[in-house]
């Protein structure tokens, strides 16, 4: 499994329903309400972490970078 933390989102007009469902898709333990939940505190400002399958790094990182967001590898 690969922690990911969701740093800030770059994106003029940042699409919370499609970051909730790219969060809720890719991570771990995630339902739709933690997501959107998620989505609030990241586009608020704070970052948040999320763990990614290892099945599913490659396209959580395609999705991650397709919605603007700045992320980085945690151990």
């Amino acid at each position: 499994m690969q922690k990911i933390q969701l740093i800030s989102c770059d994106a003029k007009r940042p699409d919370r329903r499609a970051i909730a469902n790219m969060i809720e898709e890719v991570s771990n333990n995630v339902d739709g309400s933690l997501a959107s939940e998620l989505t609030d505190i990241l586009l608020d400002g704070d970052s948040v972490e999320i763990i990614v399958d290892d099945k599913h790094t490659s396209s959580a990182y395609r999705a991650i970078r397709k919605l603007s967001i700045d992320y980085e590898l945690l151990d």
